[in-house]
C-alpha cells in the first residue's frame, strides 16, 4: 500500500537486502518493535528453499550499537551463520536497548497495563524482554516456524537466556555460553569490584568469580531457586576453562541441574571469550581453530536433538 504512494518500501516494514561476503545468501536488515513501541535492528538470513524454517537467534553481550552493530556481526563474525544456513536454520543477529545496572535486581517484574486505550507499564522494558519481543514478531513471519525457536546467547546475552526462560515459554531449546549470570543468580560482588568514583556504578569487569565455592557463597540462594524455577527451557550452559568467571559459569548450570531442569554442561578451553563466535581475520578467513569448530559442532548438534 505505502509502496503504491512511492514510497521505496512500506515505512511500518522496513527490511534492506544487503550481500554477506563469501556466501550467496544475503541478510535482511530489519527494525522490530519491542514492547514500548522503540524498534530493534536484527540482521535476519534464511536458506535456500520456501520454509518454514526453525529459528535460531543470536545475542552477544551488552546492547546498543544499533544497525551498524548488527551489520559488523553478520559480516565478521557470520561463521556461525553459515554453519547454521547448512543445517538448514534461519538464523539472526539481534541487538536489544543497552543493559542496566541492576535493573532486573531492582526493577521487579514487568507489569503491563493499559490507560486511554494505550499500554501503560510500572516501569521501562529491559534487553532481555526486547529479545522477547523479537521473537514474537518473528513468529509472525510465515517463513519462521514458530514452534521450533532457539537462542544462542553468550556472555551478558547467555546470562538473558536464563532470564528470557525464566520469564517466557516460547523458546523450544537455548544455548547459554559463558553466561555472565551474576544478576540473575543475584549474587553479591567480593572485593574485587569497585563503584566508579565519577557514576556511583558497580565496575565488576575484573570480577575474580573462579572457584564454585565461592560463587555459592555469594548467592542468594533462595532468590536464585524462585528464578530457576520457572524454567522449563532445555538449556545447554557453555563454560571456559581459565576464565574469570568460570565459577559462575559453572554454578549456573549446577543449579539447574539440582533443581531438576533440562540442563547440560560443557566448558572449552580457548582464549577467546566469545569462541562460538569466531572473528573474521583481516585476510578475509575466519579464525576457527580446532576447539572452536568442536564446540560450534556441539552447539549444533544439541539445537538439532532439540529443534
Amino acid at each position: 500500500m505505502h509502496r503504491e504512494k512511492g514510497y521505496p518500501m512500506d515505512p511500518e516494514n522496513v527490511t534492506v537486502t544487503e550481500e554477506v561476503a563469501g556466501s550467496d545468501i544475503p541478510v535482511e536488515l530489519k527494525y522490530l518493535e519491542t514492547w514500548d513501541g522503540l524498534y530493534a535492528p536484527i540482521g535476519l538470513r534464511l536458506p535456500p528453499g520456501d520454509g518454514p524454517f526453525p529459528l535460531v537467534l543470536l545475542a552477544s553481550g551488552n546492547g546498543g550499537g544499533g544497525m551498524p552493530w548488527i551489520r559488523n556481526a553478520v559480516a565478521n563474525r557470520g561463521y556461525i551463520m553459515e554453519r547454521l544456513l547448512e543445517r538448514g536454520y534461519a538464523c539472526a543477529w539481534i541487538r536489544y536497548r543497552t543493559e542496566v545496572e541492576l535493573g532486573y535486581e531492582n526493577g521487579g517484574r514487568l507489569i503491563r497495563d493499559t490507560r486511554q486505550g494505550r499500554d501503560m507499564f510500572n516501569r521501562s522494558p529491559l534487553e532481555y524482554e526486547d529479545e522477547i519481543a523479537i521473537v514474537e514478531q518473528l513468529k509472525k513471519d510465515p517463513r519462521i516456524d514458530a514452534e521450533r525457536i532457539g537462542l544462542i546467547g553468550m556472555s551478558h546475552g547467555g546470562e538473558m537466556v536464563l532470564k528470557i526462560t525464566s520469564e517466557y515459554q516460547g523458546i523450544k531449546a537455548a544455548v547459554a555460553s559463558e553466561p555472565a549470570s551474576h544478576e540473575f543468580l543475584a549474587l553479591t560482588p567480593d572485593e574485587t569490584a569497585f563503584v566508579e568514583p565519577d557514576t556511583g556504578m558497580r565496575n565488576i569487569e575484573e570480577m575474580q568469580m573462579v572457584e564454585t565455592e565461592k560463587v555459592r557463597a555469594r548467592i542468594d540462594m533462595k532468590k536464585a531457586a524462585e528464578r530457576i524455577s520457572t524454567i522449563d527451557t532445555p538449556i545447554l550452559v557453555m563454560g571456559r576453562e581459565d576464565d574469570h568467571l568460570q565459577g559462575i559459569f559453572r554454578v549456573s548450570y549446577e543449579l539447574l541441574a539440582e533443581a531438576g531442569k533440562p540442563v547440560e554442561w560443557v566448558s572449552w578451553d580457548h582464549d577467546l571469550h566469545g569462541y562460538i563466535y569466531p572473528l573474521r581475520g583481516s585476510d578475509g578467513q575466519y579464525e576457527v581453530n580446532e576447539v572452536a569448530e568442536a564446540a560450534i559442532t556441539g552447539v549444533l548438534d544439541y539445537l538439532e536433538r532439540h529443534l
